[in-house]
């Protein structure tokens, strides 16, 4: 199974940048933006910073290593690398990829959350991995992002 990567990014006013999933026949659910690496991916961090110009138009710096998630899931294991980073830009008419493009993927709204761990445990955030981390560390995030 492909590694992928998610990008835990805090906007100017330090809050964190979430997607509201809405998609047919799911329970609505949050996460935080990301995707699998790619064949032409150079790098980990290439394919960060490509994901979140593909999903929220963004571009990034301090980009910082946070930690890696293993879990299973479909029957594989798959794992995540997780980076912190702090938002440059993000026009939404530059989002682009097959997420945009086919309406059976559902919606993708993003959300600007208070660094609080409530924000995290009162929302279906998934990967739960993630969503573990980010209770734990919510509130040390801008001292670990640098």
């Amino acid at each position: 199974m492909r590694p992928s990567v998610r990008g835990v990014l805090l906007d100017h006013d330090e809050r964190l940048v979430i997607f509201r999933r809405t998609v047919p026949g799911r329970d609505v659910y949050w996460s935080v933006p990301g995707g699998h690496v790619e064949p032409e991916d150079d790098s980990l961090e290439h394919t960060l910073h490509r994901e979140l110009m593909e999903e929220l138009g963004a571009t990034v710096n301090a980009v910082t290593p946070l930690t890696t998630v293993s879990y299973r899931w479909r029957g594989e294991v798959k794992t995540q690398h997780v980076y912190g980073c702090r938002l440059v830009s993000m026009d939404p008419e530059l989002r682009n990829g097959p997420e945009f493009e086919d309406p059976a993927r559902g919606v993708y709204e993003v959300e600007r959350v208070p660094l609080d761990q409530a924000e995290i445990t009162s929302r279906r955030l998934i990967p739960e991995a993630v969503a573990d981390y980010l209770s734990t560390t919510i509130t040390t995030l801008p001292r670990l992002i640098t």
